[in-house]
């Protein structure tokens, strides 16, 4: 008996269907989806219809400017560290716990800003916050 060598043929894997079904797949893909690009977020500010509160001799207001600094009780503050922050607010408290602290933030300042104010607030020990709003009109409250 003889038994010839025969070659055996290596099977292979056929890409080219394979390549099809992708492509088909990725322009139907590409058609349903919709593509949409967010240049901006438009958030509207919150307003207030009630009436003005008088000014008590607890409340102490902190100004924050679109450009990051403060103000408190309308006198600048030279720096715009937490630490000077919450020394000029527990100078303005003058050691009444339950003051009442008002940030009015610009509105185009940095939440770091804002979030400043509620950090330096904690370390003066004033734990009372509030936020100013604007009418629906635009003026201050």
């Amino acid at each position: 008996m003889r038994f010839s060598r025969r070659r055996l043929e290596e099977p292979e894997i056929n890409l080219i269907p394979f390549i099809d079904v992708l492509l088909v797949v990725l322009i139907f893909l590409m058609l349903s989806t919709t593509y949409s690009r967010f240049t901006e977020l438009r958030i509207n500010l919150p307003a207030a219809d009630a009436e003005k509160l008088r000014e008590r001799p607890g409340e102490v207001v902190v100004s924050v400017s679109s450009d990051g600094r403060y103000a408190v009780n309308r006198q600048a503050v030279d720096g715009r560290s937490v630490e000077l922050l919450s020394a000029e607010l527990a100078a303005a408290a003058a050691g009444r716990p339950d003051t009442v602290v008002i940030i009015s933030a610009d509105a185009m300042a940095a939440h770091q800003a804002v979030v400043n104010v509620l950090d330096a607030a904690r370390r003066a020990g004033l734990s009372r916050l509030t936020f100013a709003a604007q009418t629906a009109n635009g003026a201050p409250r």
